[in-house]
């Protein structure tokens, strides 16, 4: 996390001295704080809804039905539920930490971000629409086995770390 903080200032920096030079840093700000006054609302709600699933969700449910160690089982559900989450990574990534706190397992987690990202059943109407239900339904076909690979591949990983 102080990574991910440390990276996102260098980038915020570098853009920063770039905006002040090319002269458009206040215009810059002021889109930021639009963006912000937007997003907020959004971000609170999908941080609450994490800490109230970390809460509420029994540890020997997350065990028998999100862990490592739940095995097939586990990385269906988080299948079915990444293509089902509302909001893509606005409520998904903060969910996921509220689930790994919990307990849920590192491949079930990634299972469930990778459906999230790549098999969104919401967005699919628009899809149709923009490029047609051929392409479609070819992409979602292409893409449905890839979220299982990326969650073994992921718990394959923390294993051969751990040994």
């Amino acid at each position: 996390m102080k990574l991910a903080l440390l990276l996102l200032a260098a980038a915020l920096l570098i853009l920063g001295l770039l905006a002040a030079v090319q002269g458009v840093f206040v215009d810059g700000l002021q889109r930021s704080g639009r963006t912000f006054l937007t997003m907020m609302p959004i971000l609170v709600v999908a941080f609450l809804l994490a800490g109230m699933a970390e809460a509420l969700l029994p540890a020997d449910f997350v065990e028998r039905w999100l862990s490592d160690a739940a095995g097939p089982r586990g990385h269906l559900l988080a299948w079915i539920a990444g293509a089902l989450t509302p909001g893509g990574g606005l409520l998904g990534m903060p969910l996921a930490a509220g689930l790994l706190k919990a307990g849920a397992g590192v491949g079930v987690l990634v299972t469930y971000l990778t459906s999230m990202a790549l098999l969104p059943i919401l967005r699919l109407p628009m899809e149709v629409g923009i490029y047609g239900a051929r392409l479609a339904a070819l992409r979602v076909a292409a893409s449905c086995l890839l979220p299982f690979a990326a969650g073994a591949t992921a718990q394959l990983i923390v294993r051969l770390i751990r040994a």
